[in-house]
């Protein structure tokens, strides 16, 4: 039985949880919010980038994506701008995009990943 290991963790969560072959890297938004969406999509990628390397992995590992945007219509291809020269070339995870409303009014978007781990 594998064990699980968390790490960045406080009282409500972990931001990094790696068990039985995966790592799972929770929800991402940007802490400069006053960015458009290509600024904040840049942001939730370099931390999801660092939490992965906190893991000992890279996004060439990533398995899934899920993706939420306040406002698909608006802010769907600058986040694919963004999105398409952050991923790993032939690395492409599986990902869902759809349209929410995110916990604070200034967030335009909210990146989780799932990746195997090493």
């Amino acid at each position: 039985m594998s064990d699980i290991k968390r790490i960045h963790t406080n009282a409500r969560m972990s931001r990094v949880v790696i068990y039985n072959g995966t790592v799972s890297i929770g929800g991402q938004t940007a802490d400069d919010r006053s960015q458009d969406i290509t600024g904040q999509t840049r942001q939730v990628l370099a931390k999801i980038d660092g939490f992965l390397a906190d893991a000992g992995i890279d996004k060439t590992r990533l398995l899934t994506a899920q993706v939420w945007l306040k406002d698909i219509a608006a802010d769907f291809a600058g986040m694919n701008a963004v999105w398409d020269e952050w991923t790993a070339a032939g690395c492409a995870p599986t990902r869902a995009t759809v349209e929410s409303k995110l916990a604070l009014p200034e967030l335009l978007v909210e990146i989780a990943v799932t990746a195997a781990a090493r």
